[in-house]
């Protein structure tokens, strides 16, 4: 009697694994919390994220909504994008709008030249949180963003107030994930932790993902600030002495039209954008995030303060 050969193996290639962790990750949540929601903004790390978790829970509908905290000083191109996406998937999107805790008093907005309302998103965060009972939320962030979001844990533990201790981090061995938690703490959740930038591009290359158009090259007024191209928009206003002129850009991050730079590039398809990627050595946060650089532990200090 001769041996049977082997069964064949099938590996895993890198995004594969990569998306089988996170969509183990989306259906451990909806197993243990009652009230899960997403953050979603339009910009590329949400659209995945958004991709992956309907790939999870499909052909059911995903079992959680959507929440934008809304600036208000948005990109035009994104804030389409968002809303035709919505209305396409038949997604419910909750919005917790900045200037409403404005309007309240709740928080008071800096209008000299070069502020953002970014730090005020905070508040708006917390308060969609609270008033949605959401016990957890996703978000998009990747630890190769940047050094504070590299200690993140998978599951982050929130106490009542949203705040973020990286001491009283929880262990998650073998991929085991802790979400207990009392009533008015919550857990953050990040999906995409373990991604890279380059893995997101890859991926949106593979899946052939629609994002909005400023990623991708295109001609823009820009005025250059402090080492970036901020885009000529209703929100910007000038230093005495700044002038617009036109540049061929893309955006790599998408966030507060007033904080985020785009940089100079001819990459107008997935494939070109991937290997501009593959070259680069500076994280899109590093290179085009100006709320970034108010001090070395910038990003941390704000995430103790109950931010992403």
């Amino acid at each position: 009697m001769t041996a049977s050969a082997p069964a064949a193996t099938h590996e895993l290639s890198h995004l594969d694994a990569l998306e089988a962790e996170s969509v183990h990750i989306f259906r451990e949540v909806a197993a243990q919390f009652e009230r899960p929601g997403m953050l979603f903004s339009g910009g590329k790390d949400s659209v995945v994220m958004f991709h992956l978790a309907r790939k999870a829970f499909w052909p059911a509908p995903m079992p959680f909504p959507l929440m934008h905290v809304d600036t208000g000083h948005n990109f035009d191109e994104v804030i389409e994008y968002r809303d035709r996406v919505v209305a396409e998937t038949g997604t419910q999107l909750l919005v917790s709008s900045v200037q409403d805790d404005i309007d309240a008093g709740r928080v008071v907005e800096d209008t000299s030249p070069g502020a953002s309302r970014n730090r005020l998103q905070t508040t708006s965060l917390l308060r969609g949180i609270q008033e949605n009972r959401f016990d957890a939320v996703f978000g998009g962030a990747r630890r190769d963003e940047e050094k504070a979001r590299a200690k993140e844990r998978v599951f982050s533990f929130r106490d009542a107030f949203g705040s973020w201790d990286p001491r009283a981090q929880r262990p998650e061995l073998w991929s085991l994930y802790n979400g207990k938690h009392r009533r008015g703490e919550h857990i953050r959740v990040f999906p995409l932790s373990n991604w890279t930038e380059l893995d997101i591009w890859q991926y949106i290359e593979r899946e052939d993902i629609d994002l909005p158009p400023i990623y991708y090259a295109h001609e823009r007024e820009v005025v250059e600030r402090d080492g970036m191209l901020l885009a000529n928009t209703r929100f910007l206003k000038l230093y005495e002495g700044e002038e617009f002129h036109t540049e061929t850009v893309r955006f790599r991050t998408v966030g507060d039209a007033t904080c985020t730079g785009a940089v100079e590039s001819t990459a107008s398809t997935n494939a070109e954008v991937v290997a501009e990627v593959a070259a680069t050595r500076v994280t899109e946060r590093g290179a085009t995030r100006a709320d970034d650089r108010i001090s070395e532990a910038g990003m941390e200090d704000r995430k103790k303060e109950g931010y992403f």
